[in-house]
């Protein structure tokens, strides 16, 4: 946007100002390359702990053909698995959360497991041979848990652990004290969105557009917004608020009875700040609360936007009141986006459309397409290859790339 202050690690001016190509937003065979380089290999925000306080409760992900299932333990520890039963492949849980109280049993024949995850039993043993109970235990799924969130990862990948890809925001995090947070009310919202999971985050990844569509939010901070580029996997976006009441109710109630959050530094106190975490997830933080909202392909021309806010500890009636406001907030501007995304998803289909040209403040979206390009070099090519060819290229294309450097 047209206020945001210069940012020292602004990209200069040169910059290659393209975006990717048209077709890598409907691309079915792309998406199976996307699907197993970034969706299989990035690490995932399940939850929080906060979401899973007694043992037998558990939280689901389903993304990219995976399902994960993370459980509470009876010993207070928290692990991951797939969720596939290791008899015919059936979820041995349903649903996006709930508990299972002493053992989880699958639905299809019954095989059960106990909250470590080993296998306790099964229908008509002596139909089957004998079962070590670890070996056909539930497949354990690659998790870390960094202040309190709830990561997990269904293949090796490139990023290092969490709290190492997350390392350089270590200190200005830590007084948020996430790790401290509880679970709100409301279940985690999730919306569809009739676009690739791409449009949706080029939209959320720069701050350019906020004066124009985001009159909440501009109201709110839209003098002192700026973003920060892609960085090893992490971004950084953050606002002190403008001064002064403002006009539209949400904004003008927030900024009247938000609190003072003495723990936060005074430059933290009136300010939300977004980590975006490489490909598709942004955390955000806020005097009255944490948020991390994320999307995912359901095809090639459909997203699923997934999110959960959480509250501070011992949350007194003021700050509930003030979390309420910064999430309807939210809300608006979240609608105002999804609108954005159609119309400039649908541009990429039209015959008209010849690429786009960014903005110098537009380095959040070049900076995620670079490190799109440097995993998924085939996305480079201005025309797309032939959906038997696309891994075949992109592989010749990594090796050039490889040769060259």
């Amino acid at each position: 946007m047209s206020e945001a202050r210069p940012n020292p690690t602004e990209t200069p001016r040169g910059w290659n100002r393209s975006g990717l190509p048209g077709w890598t937003y409907s691309s079915d065979a792309l998406l199976e390359l996307e699907t197993d380089r970034l969706f299989r290999r990035h690490w995932q925000i399940v939850c929080h702990v906060a979401d899973m306080p007694e043992p037998g409760d558990f939280m689901t992900l389903d993304v990219a053909g995976e399902r994960g299932l993370v459980i509470r333990g009876r010993d207070g520890a928290v692990r991951a698995f797939h969720n596939l039963c290791r008899h015919r492949g059936s979820r041995v849980v349903a649903g996006e959360r709930g508990n299972v109280s002493g053992a989880i049993v699958c639905p299809f024949h019954g095989w059960t497991y106990d909250l470590t995850g080993r296998l306790r039993g099964v229908a008509q043993p002596r139909s089957l041979p004998e079962l070590d109970p670890v070996e056909w235990g539930l497949k354990p799924l690659e998790m870390e848990i960094w202040h309190g969130f709830v990561f997990v990862r269904f293949a090796p990948g490139p990023q290092p652990s969490v709290a190492d890809l997350m390392a350089r925001h270590a200190e200005e995090i830590a007084p948020y004290q996430p790790e401290t947070l509880g679970a709100t009310d409301g279940p985690f919202w999730s919306d569809p969105a009739p676009v690739n999971w791409k449009a949706v985050r080029d939209v959320d990844n720069e701050g350019y557009h906020v004066a124009m569509a985001h009159p909440g939010l501009h109201e709110l901070y839209g003098r002192y917004y700026y973003d920060e580029p892609f960085v090893d996997g992490t971004s950084r976006s953050f606002a002190t608020f403008n001064p002064g009441a403002g006009r539209l109710w949400s904004v003008q109630r927030y900024k009247k009875i938000l609190p003072e959050a003495d723990w936060l530094p005074e430059s933290h106190r009136r300010a939300w700040l977004y980590i975006g975490i490489f490909p598709n997830a942004v955390v955000s933080f806020y005097p009255d609360s944490v948020n991390f909202y994320q999307e995912f392909p359901v095809s090639a021309g459909e997203s699923r936007v997934r999110g959960a806010t959480y509250r501070l500890p011992d949350e007194s009636r003021e700050w509930r009141a003030a979390r309420y406001l910064s999430g309807r907030i939210d809300a608006i501007t979240a609608e105002e986006d999804k609108q954005l995304t159609i119309w400039a998803a649908e541009a990429t289909r039209s015959s008209a459309y010849d690429g786009v040209i960014l903005s110098d403040l537009e380095y959040g979206v070049k900076s995620h397409h670079d490190q799109l390009r440097a995993l998924l070099p085939v996305v480079t090519l201005d025309e797309e290859p032939r959906a038997e060819d696309m891994a075949a290229v992109n592989e010749r294309l990594a090796t050039e790339r490889i040769g060259v450097e």
